[in-house]
Parts: structure tokens; sequence; C-alpha cells
């Protein structure tokens, strides 16, 4: 079905940029969509990409773009301990490979296969388990793991050691790691050996490394959301294809946070 909105805005704004901050598509998708005559506006094709889009105008674009903008496929998985999210060693379990009819929640038109495309999004190593996300879509990864991408990340952590008032405030904003500051994050006390983090980067084993450096050592790390997706109901193991709506959000809440 073809995506029509009226723009609202005060100020008339390019139609790429427009697309863009709404999660439609990458403002190069965008371009090409143009260049394509499968952008219209109030009923007449855009034929410039620096055209803009003036308040109370309707934009369309063409069903053959939202099919592709929708073709690249991206899911979700609740990835458990043991299974590695990339490139497996020999005798290793490549998270790819949960991605099973058995495990589908809900309709996928094509079990992803060996030959698939699909990459892990966000690293989540072998000892911890959650929300991960695979896709084939390079707009989701950037939105994702991109230099500029802010996007929120929640775990929740279970340590070993004492919780101290001094290690809480080096964990939110008082650590290096590799010679690098890191970005502040939150960090919160959910029960006593149990902690809540939301980090705005991914940095390699990144919360275990943290807690290393005040003497906690971590035995449980379970991410629950990136943006605004969470697992919800998803059961470990269980994997299932993200709404059109849920990449839009992806997109949108990355270019807000940036």
């Amino acid at each position: 079905m073809a995506w029509t909105r009226t723009y609202d805005e005060a100020e008339p704004q390019r139609v790429n940029r427009w697309l863009a901050q709404n999660g439609v598509c990458s403002r190069r998708e965008a371009e090409a969509l143009i260049a394509q005559g499968l952008v219209t506006i109030d009923g007449a094709p855009v034929a410039d990409a620096g055209r803009k889009i003036e308040p109370g105008q309707t934009l369309t674009l063409a069903d053959a773009a939202s099919e592709r903008l929708e073709g690249a496929l991206t899911v979700m998985l609740h990835k458990p301990v043991g299974v590695v999210s990339a490139q497996p060693e020999a005798g290793q379990v490549p998270a790819a490979r949960l991605l099973t009819r058995e495990a589908l929640v809900g309709a996928c038109a094509q079990i992803p296969g060996r030959d698939s495309r699909l990459a892990p999004v966000g690293r989540l190593d072998m000892d911890s388990r959650g929300l991960l996300i695979l896709s084939e879509d390079g707009v989701v990864a950037k939105a994702v793991i991109g230099p500029e991408s802010a996007l929120e990340k929640e775990y929740r952590v279970a340590v070993i050691g004492e919780v101290s008032e001094a290690k809480l405030r080096r964990l939110r904003h008082g650590l290096e790691l590799d010679g690098r500051r890191l970005r502040p994050a939150e960090v919160s006390v959910i029960s006593e050996q149990r902690l809540r983090f939301v980090l705005r980067e991914g940095r390699n084993r990144q919360i275990r490394r943290m807690c290393d450096l005040v003497d906690l050592k971590v035995v449980d790390l379970f991410r629950v959301r990136i943006g605004p997706l969470t697992l919800g109901g998803l059961r470990e193991r269980q994997w299932r294809v993200l709404t059109a709506q849920e990449r839009a959000a992806l997109i949108t809440a990355s270019a807000s946070a940036a």
C-alpha cells in the first residue's frame, strides 16, 4: 500500500530530509526513489532531488517504492547464552542458525538459509543473552551501530561484589576503555545484586569491562531493549520479522538521539 502523508511543519523542507526524519528511508534512498519517479507531491512526480515540500502539501510513495524499502529482511531474536552473534569458531553455533521455521513467531515469506545476507546488528557476546537484531538492511544497521548512532541499548545485569554509590558514580560517567572516555551511561540498582544499564554506544564487551574496573563480576547479562524495540513476549530462541512500522521507529529514534 502506498505511503502517504501531509506535510504539517511550518517551514518548507527538502523531501529527502523529511522522509529520513520520518524513518521512511535514508536520504540516499529517497534520492534514488525520486530519480525513479516513485515520489509525488499532490499527484505530480517529484523530478528534482533538492525539491522542498511546502506546508499542506501531500507526499505519496508509489507501491513499488514501499515494496522496495520493505524488501530487505530484518529480524529480532531472543538469543540464549552459548550462541555467538557473528562468525563462529570451530564448534560454536552462530545466531543465524536459530532462525528456523519451528522457532518463528508470526510469518516470514522465506526462512533464511545458509546463503542469507542477514548479519548481526550490534554485539551480544556468547555469554550474554537477550535481544539481537539481524538484518540485510544497511539503513537499519546504520541506525543501530553507525558511527553517529546514539540509540539506547538497555540491559539487566547480575553482578557479584559490593555495589556502592561510589562505584555507581564511576560506572555512570567516570570510566575509560582502551584509552577513550566512555559516553555517559544510565546505571541504577534494581535489587541488591542486579543493575539496570542504558548505554548509547557498543564497545566490545563494554558492560563486563566496565564492571571489572570497579571490582564487580558480571554473572548474567540480559539485553531487553534496543531503541524502541523490546523483546516483548518473545521467548528464548524464538525470532520474528520486524514490521515496517518498527523499522521506521528504529530509524526515527536513531535520528532523534544523534
